[in-house]
């Protein structure tokens, strides 16, 4: 995955009004931690950070004062209204170090005929090297009849990649469709009082 090059700032204001000059300006307030070294604040270009975001677990190169850090997003906090972006944690990263991440599961194809799947797990717990991050895993459920499910332990992950949860913990279920069985239980049903 490339790196998203974002060019900080160092923040000497804190306190609300002091995030919302900043974001008044299109910037992003942010703090970099990690590797034992103090948290360093930082404003972020607000467009291009949030266009970044859609992608999850990207690998950012945040360069301030000339010199270039690899970080990841650990922390995105939103506004719930408006749905704006309003503070990252970023946490620093080197390259060949492994990090806890999660990644969100990707179904892809079709179940049996007359069978449809719920996803039990939105994301995955995975351990993977910090400049190899999976943006998503891929589960298939093409031609699974009624009654299959998919645990963690069963899903194909990267080279490289660790599973973090449960191996047992459930991240699709196929069944049948509650609607039609109570349909066809009623139909039994009629039909036995029909019988009678």
């Amino acid at each position: 995955m490339a790196e998203i090059k974002l060019v900080a700032e160092a923040r000497t204001e804190f306190g609300k009004g002091a995030a919302r000059r900043i974001r008044r300006e299109d910037k992003i307030p942010a703090v970099l931690y990690g590797h034992g070294a103090a948290p360093v604040h930082v404003t972020l270009p607000g467009h291009e950070t949030t266009l970044s975001l859609r992608q999850s677990n990207a690998l950012f190169s945040i360069e301030l004062d000339g010199k270039a850090q690899l970080a990841v997003a650990k922390d995105v906090q939103r506004d719930p209204v408006r749905n704006i972006v309003e503070h990252i944690d970023l946490l620093v990263v080197k390259a060949g170090e492994k990090i806890a991440v999660e990644v969100p599961v990707v179904v892809v194809g079709e179940p049996a005929p007359g069978a449809i799947h719920l996803v039990e797990a939105q994301t995955l717990s995975l351990e993977a090297e910090a400049t190899h991050l999976p943006q998503s895993i891929e589960v298939s459920i093409e031609g699974m009849a009624a009654g299959t499910v998919v645990t963690a332990g069963d899903v194909t992950l990267p080279t490289g990649v660790s599973l973090l949860t449960d191996a047992e913990h459930i991240v699709v279920a196929v069944a049948e469709p509650q609607g039609e069985r109570a349909e066809d239980e009623g139909e039994a049903a009629e039909g036995e009082a029909a019988a009678e």
